[in-house]
């Protein structure tokens, strides 16, 4: 007896020792906020102008504001699979945009976040706009997720005939069931989902950013006494653009009055963790999908579309009070495809058994002293392809360019080719991304075949 109570007085010793880095942080609540085309310089501490963001500026003074996070793929589709899956999108052949008309959506035997995180108890919601396929066996209630309510792909597309309706459905603008199933699709007219059924077409666009917000604060508020994980994929600032009338006219433009809207979000968000005395229990990451179509990339060369940094570098601010210190700044390179692995490892789930490309970011979220990037080389495959590593950023030759190498610590808008200088590392860079494109052919995964309803 004696000697257990000694070994328990050892072990608190050393607990107490323990600094907050090194202790074990408990299992947080996670919400992951993507907005949808928000460009790198769409955030006030990120350099934005014409438009102010307040609560993502005090989000980032109170925890960790990233400088060269990367998404997988510069457009819809293929960033959401993996963020959602920790996998580059073409290991599990999906494709860059899914439309309504597509045949293909992501497997369910995918592990994704929502599925990690249900290993521990988790409850888990996606709320807003999911494009990773609009039928089953896709939908985000079979991908791991409790509950769903959002549009199943962007707002500038249509609505699928053979799209399952709710006895319920608002029908506006007009609209019948019968116009749904037999009439020619109307491009911007794009349905609401909640589960696997329309409640309401055509949404009005003009409502989302506002309900959104309200679904994800009434799900929280109903699950605040167990672990809850969020996934809040804003449907703006997509074209078209369509902010409240609350928001509208605030600024100078309408991109302008729709960051301020999503800044209020963001802001009604943190209000209700803080009310519900949530602050220290839970994680908020907020990025966005690639780069931007209406807004600015800042000093970055690209936009939307484009493997230049303007168009796969994006904002990231990541929140969780008493575990990542306060005013951070990290400059190492980390990526979308490292979320999954780093929730696992904080809530202590296993990793999918099949491989993924992510790694644990935790080091650097925590701000660990002489952490780095756990990414030497950090390759994509979308378009002519693109690797970054350490300070350089290179693209292999094509049919339509040469190679090109830039230096981004002295050239971050990426204007002088500096690959005729440095042919050694353009051969090491080379290599690397032949390799990753190899590595993606020899071990692509299937997408899932939809299984559309016949009509009646």
């Amino acid at each position: 007896m004696k000697r257990f109570v000694l070994s328990c007085l050892v072990s608190l010793a050393v607990g107490s020792l323990l600094s907050p880095a090194e202790a074990a942080p408990q299992k947080p609540n996670v919400i992951l906020i993507f907005t949808d085309d928000q460009g790198y310089g769409d955030v006030g501490c990120y350099g934005a102008k014409g438009f102010k963001t307040p609560n993502l500026d005090r989000l980032a003074a109170d925890g960790v504001r990233f400088t060269d996070f990367y998404v997988n793929c510069p457009v819809c589709s293929g960033s959401r699979t993996a963020l959602l899956t920790g996998c580059h999108y073409q290991r599990l052949s999906m494709q860059p945009v899914l439309f309504p008309n597509s045949k293909y959506g992501l497997h369910p035997d995918e592990v994704t976040i929502a599925e990690v995180l249900k290993q521990q108890g988790y409850a888990t919601a996606c709320i807003g706009k999911w494009h990773l396929g609009h039928m089953p066996p896709c939908l985000p209630t079979m991908q791991g997720f409790d509950y769903y309510f959002g549009i199943p792909y962007s707002n500038d597309m249509t609505i699928d005939p053979r799209a399952p309706l709710s006895k319920n459905i608002v029908l506006r603008e007009g609209m019948t069931v019968e116009k749904i199933r037999t009439g020619k699709p109307i491009r911007n007219k794009v349905p609401l989902m909640r589960g696997e059924e329309v409640i309401e077409y055509p949404v009005d666009q003009d409502t989302l950013t506002r309900r959104y917000t309200e679904e994800t604060i009434r799900f929280i508020r109903q699950h605040k006494d167990e672990p809850f994980f969020v996934y809040l994929p804003h449907t703006m600032p997509h074209l078209p653009l369509h902010v409240s009338k609350e928001f509208a006219g605030r600024t100078k433009t309408k991109f302008g009055d729709i960051m301020e809207e999503i800044d209020w979000s963001v802001g009604e968000i943190v209000k209700a963790i803080a009310d519900l005395k949530l602050d220290d229990k839970t994680l908020i990451i907020f990025t966005t999908d690639n780069g931007t179509r209406s807004g600015s990339s800042g000093p970055l060369r690209g936009r939307k579309a484009s493997v230049y940094e303007g168009g796969i570098r994006v904002p990231c601010i990541m929140r969780w009070k008493g575990q990542i210190p306060a005013g951070k700044v990290c400059s190492e390179v980390a990526a979308t495809i490292d979320i999954l692995p780093t929730l696992a490892h904080l809530t202590g789930a296993e990793l999918p058994k099949r491989k993924i490309d992510g790694k644990n970011i935790w080091p650097l979220m925590k701000g660990d002293p002489g952490a780095k990037s756990p990414h030497d080389v950090y390759c994509l495959a979308h378009g002519r392809g693109a690797v970054r590593s350490g300070k350089w950023k290179y693209y292999p030759a094509d049919k339509q360019a040469k190679a090109e190498l830039y230096d981004l610590e002295k050239d971050l808008s990426e204007t002088t080719n500096v690959a005729d200088q440095h042919p050694e590392v353009v051969k090491r860079l080379q290599a690397s991304y032949e390799a990753h494109v190899a590595d993606l052919r020899k071990n692509r995964r299937p997408a899932a075949l939809l299984k559309r309803p016949e009509l009646k």
